[in-house]
């Protein structure tokens, strides 16, 4: 029995020598680790992160990014879940919207890196305004700026010639809707199409244009201000001139566009890589003009879209991040890389000198597009999304369908408020 246990002794001492001695053989491998991050994204994103880490290699020895593929509902669930649980299960790199960001840092002010303190803040001036301060709480940014949405208004050109409709003329949205019915007319097109009842994306334009939001600068709700009701009541004026058409939901809306029923499309920058993919034949026979202004002399910049990557402060590989994310979001050939091949307006304003934005490209005519978009986004203001923008969407929504049922659009829009304070409430 002895003889057994000092057996089973020796096999025991070899096992933990060998596991020693593959621990001290191993601390480089545990250093290489330490370069392997994951991030997760969807659509486009993916490719540009991929080809950003292939070049970011080049000059840091062991780095490997691990992207893993989602949709951005399942994305967003599996953080929630993730921070709920103190970060646990998250990768090292998050892709969050615009719209997003300021729910996730109220609701979870604890749960992303600091990037100021790493240094940050010695890239702001690179960024338009509007990003930064989306990014930031208490003067901190924790997050990096990724693709815009400056917003423009899409058009066939063909069809306003046939029309004879000079887009130059179109400064105001009565302006817009005036050409909208010349264009009905003699076209027998529709100037736009709205998804009625699921989504307010036109709304959200006009607020922007205006200076303001869901909610005000202070939080408050923002429903019924004079610029809530001015941009409603023009929804409403939209609907009712005959020149809109029902398109519910994204393949619906870009079929319509794409087949000539809808002539025009408000909306961000990103949709010229739809247009490109889903209307080839098209090339040549669109354009853009800016987003009309409420009123006369008002503002033609608004955002619609975009998106930035945060760092969980759970990851334990937050330096190595930080250091890839920082030359991702800061290099000029990273961020045309994806406006070429994606579609994806970058936020970075060292791009917008480069030959990418010079060059106009044979799909769209007239002007160069791409300056048209870059002169904007200094122009553009913040958007106050708080932590409760998703049902305040939700009451927004709801209050469209009634003005455009020819409901009376105060009354669409008090109710949408007390509705709203009372989910938020809850």
């Amino acid at each position: 029995m002895k003889k057994r246990f000092a057996i089973m002794l020796m096999v025991s001492m070899v096992a933990m020598l060998a596991l020693a001695a593959c621990g001290s053989g191993s601390k480089d491998s545990v250093n290489e680790n330490k370069k392997e991050l994951t991030a997760w994204a969807w659509n486009v994103n993916v490719k540009a992160l991929e080809e950003a880490a292939k070049e970011y290699e080049k000059d840091n020895k062991g780095f490997k990014l691990k992207v893993v593929e989602m949709s951005n509902t399942d994305a967003y669930q599996k953080i929630t879940t993730g921070l709920q649980a103190g970060g646990k299960g998250l990768p090292d790199i998050l892709l969050i919207e615009d719209d997003q960001v300021q729910g996730y840092l109220e609701n979870f002010p604890k749960a992303f890196v600091n990037l100021s303190d790493k240094g940050f803040d010695d890239e702001k001036s690179k960024f338009p305004d509007y990003k930064i301060s989306l990014l930031s709480k208490k003067d901190k940014i924790y997050g990096f700026p990724f693709d815009a949405g400056p917003a423009g208004v899409f058009y066939r050109t063909d069809i306003f010639k046939e029309a004879d409709v000079d887009p130059k003329t179109i400064q105001t949205w009565d302006d817009y809707i005036a050409a909208g019915k010349t264009i009905k007319k003699k076209t027998g097109k529709d100037m736009i199409g709205m998804d009625y009842n699921n989504d307010d994306g036109q709304y959200r334009i006009m607020l922007n244009t205006l200076g303001t939001f869901y909610f005000d600068d202070k939080g408050d709700i923002a429903f019924t201000s004079d610029e809530s009701v001015k941009a409603m009541s023009t929804i409403q004026k939209i609907k009712d001139a005959g020149i809109s058409k029902n398109t519910s939901g994204w393949d619906p809306w870009v079929s319509a566009l794409a087949n000539g029923e809808v002539v025009t499309a408000p909306t961000g920058a990103w949709f010229s890589g739809s247009l490109i993919q889903q209307a080839p034949d098209l090339a040549g026979k669109w354009s853009v003009f800016p987003i009309p202004s409420v009123e006369k002399g008002g503002s033609h910049a608004a955002n619609n879209g975009g998106s930035n990557f945060m760092i969980p402060t759970a990851s334990e590989k937050s330096d190595e991040a930080y250091k890839f994310l920082k030359y991702f979001s800061t290099s000029n050939d990273v961020q045309e890389l994806a406006m070429s091949e994606g579609g994806l307006f970058p936020s970075l304003n060292t791009v917008y000198q480069t030959d990418t934005f010079k060059n106009a490209g044979d799909y769209f005519t007239q002007d160069n597009i791409w300056q048209l978009f870059a002169a904007e986004m200094d122009e553009i203001k913040p958007a106050n999304y708080t932590g409760n923008f998703s049902i305040a969407k939700d009451e927004a929504v709801k209050a469209q369908s009634k003005a455009l049922e020819g409901g009376d659009v105060k009354d669409a829009l008090e109710a949408a408020k007390k509705s709203l304070a009372n989910r938020i409430q809850q």
